[in-house]
Parts: structure tokens; C-alpha cells; sequence
């Protein structure tokens, strides 16, 4: 049996736009072609708000500064062999400027209204929606050999 894969995706937005991570440097990228926000997989003894402020940082130079928890999602077996356990966060306005791009891809800020125009996995124009409203929510999104086929969400109630 193959371990969870535990990872964060991370949606920095600045006036209005959302940083996004166009996967179009390696071909044999799971993600190739598709559009994601940042974040990656978990570090040995790393929290999950520690690897999304990783990320971030490697991933664009950017520094979260507020990051906001906005989900966990599980995908059961999405790469065909193990499930992916996934937080979500929001990084309003971070600070810096946006660095070299990463190996993956190309970075681009994309009005939040231009954001579902994108090439994202089905999955994701679904949960953005959500993530981009402040809504916080526990869910599973089911794939079978990269196609999506269903999710079921709880949306968690708002501390007063």
C-alpha cells in the first residue's frame, strides 16, 4: 500500500488577482497543462501552514504575510496509485515582488473573473468558487485516469 500523499494549494491574490502556475514545462508533469495555484507536498515534521508559506516563497518569492485555511480536500488514488490529501489556503495580499519562474511552469496574476477560463482540473471549478467567498469546506473529489467523476463537500460553519 503506497502512503497518502499530503500536500497544500495555496491561492495568492493581489488587487484582485489570483497567482497561477500554467504546468507547461515538463511533460511528464501529472499537471502538465493545467493551470493550479501554488503549493506542494509536505515536508518531513512540516505543518501544513509552514509548507504553504514554503511554497509560496519558493514557488513565486512572495512572502503569505495573512493566510487564510480555507479547506481540505482528499482525492482518492488521483494519480492512480495513492490518494492526495490536500489543504487549501487563501494568501491575501502578500508582500514582495513575484521572483524567477518555477521549474514547473510560468506564473501569471489572472483576474479572479478570468480564473475559470483557465485549463484547471474539472475539480477546480467547482471548489474556487467556494475558496475565493470565504467559505471553508471539508470534501472529496473523485477522478479515475485523470477525469473527473464526482465530489461530495460539508461546508464548515463560520466562527461568530
Amino acid at each position: 500500500m503506497n502512503p497518502v500523499v499530503e500536500a497544500t494549494l495555496c491561492y495568492v491574490e493581489r488587487d484582485g488577482r489570483i497567482l497561477m502556475l500554467h504546468r507547461d514545462t515538463r511533460p511528464e508533469d501529472l499537471h502538465f497543462g493545467k493551470s493550479n495555484g501554488l503549493g506542494g507536498k509536505l515536508e518531513a515534521g512540516e505543518s501544513p501552514m509552514d509548507c504553504a508559506r514554503r511554497e509560496i516563497m519558493e514557488e513565486s518569492g512572495l512572502v503569505a504575510g495573512r493566510l487564510r485555511f480555507a479547506g481540505h480536500i482528499t482525492f482518492p488514488l488521483f494519480d492512480g496509485r495513492r490518494d492526495w490529501s490536500v489543504f487549501l489556503f487563501h494568501a491575501p495580499d502578500p508582500r514582495g515582488e513575484v521572483g524567477p519562474h518555477p521549474a514547473e511552469g510560468h506564473l501569471e496574476w489572472i483576474p479572479r473573473e478570468s480564473l475559470l477560463d483557465l485549463n484547471l482540473w474539472e475539480g477546480d471549478r467547482h471548489f474556487l468558487p467556494w475558496l475565493l467567498a470565504g467559505r471553508r469546506f471539508l470534501a472529496r473529489f473523485e477522478y479515475q485516469d485523470g477525469r473527473y467523476r464526482g465530489h461530495e463537500v460539508s461546508f464548515l460553519e463560520e466562527e461568530a
